[in-house]
């Protein structure tokens, strides 16, 4: 896991060097400007999204697997009764996967046209934080909440699911007040209101998410009774 984020923090940012490197020695009457500019259009970009329509559709069916094999005890088989049960369970996880598939990959493929590669680019990093809540879920499920890698772990998951899925927005906002030489309070009556609505219901799921995060780093951070009385 720490090896693929690593080749993937390394191929995207080299890659854009490469190509920076390459338009500056084939078209030196270029600015510096033009050659970053089109250096970040790279079709990998623009694919990744493509990629992720199928991402989306398995991880949904891995999620009604593992619910599946979790209730296999109590000798269930797959019906209507424990799919209700998964999609009621797991709403917001699943009204999430839905919205990138039919809201956000229709924006980011075709409505925006050539706009907005910044605020794409931006939203692809709120997955960096996801590696941190997997290896979480793992540890919890060989029984390591007690050890160092788990609290660590724990560290890593908030500060990069923080940063990257809530600090991001205010980061974009930010980013365009500079582009645009305004004021950051400017910024939510200067761009389309729909740009304001749908980062609103980006940003709604990952607040209640970075909540249930900070109740379960509370609870394990947290010292026990017996040992506040010793």
């Amino acid at each position: 896991m720490l090896l693929t984020l690593a080749w993937g923090s390394l191929f995207f940012p080299g890659l854009f060097a490469l190509c920076t490197w390459g338009l500056r020695r084939a078209r030196p009457e270029w600015t510096d400007y033009d050659c970053v500019m089109i250096s970040t259009r790279y079709w990998l970009a623009q694919e990744y999204v493509w990629f992720l329509i199928p991402y989306m559709v398995y991880d949904i069916y891995a999620m009604y697997l593992c619910d599946w094999y979790r209730t296999k005890e109590q000798n269930r088989r797959h019906s209507l009764t424990i799919f209700r049960n998964f999609l009621s369970k797991n709403r917001l996880m699943i009204t999430h996967h839905v919205a990138i598939l039919l809201v956000l990959v229709p924006i980011a493929q075709r409505f925006r046209g050539e706009l907005g590669d910044f605020f794409v680019g931006c939203i692809f990093t709120a997955e960096l934080s996801t590696p941190f809540v997997s290896l979480g879920k793992i540890l919890i499920q060989l029984k390591q909440q007690h050890t160092l890698l788990y609290k660590v772990n724990g560290i890593l998951t908030l500060s990069t699911f923080f940063s990257c899925r809530i600090l991001l927005f205010l980061f974009m906002y930010w980013s365009y007040a500079q582009q645009k030489e305004i004021s950051l309070f400017q910024v939510p009556f200067r761009i389309p209101v729909f740009c304001n609505v749908a980062n609103a219901f980006l940003i709604a799921p990952q607040l209640y998410w970075f909540s249930l995060l900070c109740k379960k780093a509370a609870g394990l951070f947290d010292t026990p009774p017996a040992e506040k009385d010793g």
